[in-house]
């Protein structure tokens, strides 16, 4: 369990349940632990054969955190927690899609 996929399993998963303890929110635990458990498979896929696969998914999952993440740090204007879960996942993406690059330019497959 080596790869940054499972590391940010536990920042999301972390993340929503101190939402869901700080305000109650459910939508955030519920986020946080289906990110987190998107970003969990997608480091199995990595580990276990299937790197492409993970790789795209972490990708896909972290392009969309850093979206709806960085659309509302935008509109509160706070750093904490939104913008800073956005920077991280920006470059998580960054990360993931180089991996799918470069695995297409040795020609990988699935």
């Amino acid at each position: 369990m080596s790869h940054s996929s499972f590391s940010m399993a536990v920042v999301m998963a972390l993340g929503g349940a101190m939402g869901y303890a700080k305000s109650r929110s459910t939508a955030s635990l519920v986020a946080g632990v289906a990110s987190g458990s998107l970003f969990a498979l997608s480091g199995y896929l990595i580990e276990n054969g299937r790197p492409l696969y993970g790789h795209e998914l972490a990708g896909v999952v972290s392009v969309l955190l850093t979206a709806t993440m960085g659309r509302r740090a935008l509109r509160t204007g706070k750093i904490m927690p939104a913008g800073a879960i956005a920077a991280l996942n920006l470059a998580h993406a960054a990360y993931q899609w180089t991996k799918v690059n470069q695995m297409f330019e040795l020609g990988h497959k699935n």
